[in-house]
């Protein structure tokens, strides 16, 4: 049995969850709310922060800002791969704007840029907006080598 280590999406509390039954909606520990939920998750700074630290999982994150057309073009397809493919990873929305810190951190120039992490490492960087099918293959890509 392998159990991992993954975040609330509601209070953030790490909670220690068996490999296998991931999909079987487990529930937080501390607030008994569902764990995964299917949709993307806002973060700021401190926030984010935890998420990488924390999180085993790995974790889609779209820098955006809410003035950027193409970043408001994307967010459905984001949120449609969040709504499909958690538990496989945890999609994460960082406002640049309201997380600049997290954006210097990793030296988010344009937005959109998607990067997805694992165990607090890049694995993938993308810059500017996809297609959802696109989306789904580039993460496929970097989720399935």
């Amino acid at each position: 049995m392998a159990v991992i280590q993954t975040l609330c999406s509601q209070c953030l509390t790490a909670n220690r969850v068996d490999e296998t039954r991931l999909s079987d909606g487990p529930k937080c520990g501390k607030c008994r709310e569902a764990i995964y939920s299917a949709q993307p998750i806002s973060a700021n700074d401190s926030q984010f922060t935890r998420w990488l630290e924390r999180e085993q999982l790995p974790l889609v994150v779209d820098f955006w800002a809410e003035w950027c057309g193409p970043c408001q073009s994307f967010a459905p397809g984001f949120a449609r791969a969040a709504s499909g493919l958690e538990p496989i990873a945890r999609f994460i929305k960082v406002n640049t704007e309201q997380a600049p810190q997290t954006a210097a951190q990793f030296g988010i120039r344009s937005i959109p840029t998607l990067m997805v992490f694992r165990g607090g490492e890049v694995l993938a960087q993308q810059a500017g907006a996809l297609p959802y099918p696109q989306f789904l293959q580039w993460l496929n890509g970097v989720l399935n080598p």
